[in-house]
């Protein structure tokens, strides 16, 4: 018996999200990838290519945010 309020750091929460997020994008390439032949063949392979690109684009630098921000570290290094 005891209280039901635990100390809990809420790091893990953020990488959890964080987690997630790129999970749940990365899994809206896959139909893309599935089709991709065929907008190959109907002429729209370098847009598709293109799109594809700046999508992972994008994905990348919310990575690079995320790391810059210190927000993929378990124990954050206190600066004195």
């Amino acid at each position: 018996m005891g209280s039901a309020w635990v100390n809990f750091n809420i790091r893990f929460y953020v990488v959890a999200l964080i987690f997630i997020i790129f999970e749940v994008e990365i899994a809206f390439i896959f139909p893309v990838a599935t089709v991709f032949r065929r907008w190959v063949e109907g002429g729209a392979g370098v847009f598709a290519l293109v799109e594809v690109l700046l999508f992972i684009g994008i994905l990348f630098l919310g990575l690079v945010y995320a790391w810059a921000k210190g927000d993929l570290e378990w124990v954050k290094k206190i600066r004195a």
